[in-house]
């Protein structure tokens, strides 16, 4: 089965849980990718990379053959337990659809390294899982990268895609960007990570690349300044961009300030592909002053930037 035939898109990046070995200013990531097959079924891909020093970013090579995930065991409320294949990589793994509410694919993986209140770190992620007829959003969750669980979320906002959770409780509250409406970004809170209300509107769409529709990049990054988050808006004749809002950082509902311009923008190699006039990214990496971009061209292939945050910072309004 070739699991990518149709497309490659919408990475997202997190510190690798394995950072043995490494020089000085390095890091070991593990990027999420969403790959499109054969009838059109998304499932979740994943490479390793060693970022660093400064802005150089070095994949590591990809196994000629990639190995499924194993179901280990179904879990309560239609949550599934997986295991990677003892002899695999995580290159060389890849999530496929498990339960029926996943049957038509697995889509645009946010993940983020969450630190829980005790100081223990878990690497969590929310996803669309589509039957072919309705989405909910669910939650992975994984401590190592071997073993998985995925899991629904319940509540209103879990009725609709695109959510990304902060990296940590703020002010006791678990927090998510979301798109309710298909047009705005709304900010949620909840005591519990598995239900999700309504929330409130975060963002509007204020400047013609953003004018036909919002949502968020991947999670919010912490910064001294506040909380960075990646933004995609779309203009005209469907022309995704990526942007960026600065948020304050003990109440998230305040924005602080937001680009006028995309921080990236399709140009004219990137205008064909699968889906073509698109750039969009589903997480960043704060490295050092700089935020390292993975991103999806034209839903075909992916890309990367380096974006010093200063200059992104003072590009705001």
């Amino acid at each position: 089965y070739s699991y990518a035939a149709a497309a490659l898109m919408n990475p997202s990046i997190v510190a690798h849980p394995d950072q043995s070995g490494l020089t000085d200013g390095s890091v070991r990531v593990a990027m999420s990718l969403r790959a499109v097959g054969e009838g059109h079924i998304s499932s979740v891909a994943f490479r390793e990379g060693i970022l660093g020093p400064g802005p150089v970013f070095e994949l590591m090579p990809e196994p000629p053959f990639a190995t499924a995930a194993d179901t280990a065991r179904e879990l309560e409320a239609g949550a599934v337990e997986v295991h990677r294949n003892r002899d695999s990589s995580l290159s060389g793994t890849v999530l496929f659809p498990m339960t029926e509410a996943q049957r038509n694919g697995l889509e645009d993986l946010r993940l983020v390294e969450f630190r829980h209140d005790d100081g223990s770190t878990e690497w969590l992620g929310t996803y669309t899982a589509y039957s072919g007829s309705t989405i909910r959003s669910e939650l992975l969750r994984t401590r190592d990268f071997r073993q998985f669980v995925l899991a629904p979320m319940g509540g209103p906002a879990a009725r609709n895609k695109g959510m990304a959770l902060f990296p940590r409780k703020v002010k006791g509250w678990y927090m998510m960007a979301g798109r309710q409406d298909g047009e705005n970004i709304f900010l949620l809170r909840s005591r519990k990570l598995d239900q999700w209300g309504e929330g409130e509107v975060l963002i509007t769409p204020k400047y013609p690349w953003e004018m036909v529709q919002m949502g968020n990049c991947g999670s919010p990054i912490e910064l001294d300044e506040g909380w960075l988050m990646l933004t995609h808006g779309v203009g005209a004749m469907r022309k995704y961009s990526i942007g960026a809002v600065l948020l304050d950082k003990d109440d998230p509902s305040k924005v602080i300030g937001r680009t006028s311009q995309p921080v990236l923008s399709a140009v004219n190699e990137d205008r064909e592909g699968y889906v073509p006039n698109v750039v969009y990214t589903c997480g960043a990496l704060k490295h050092g002053e700089l935020l390292f971009v993975p991103y999806g061209v034209a839903d075909s292939s992916v890309a990367f930037a380096f974006v010093p945050i200063a200059d992104l910072l003072s590009a705001m309004r």
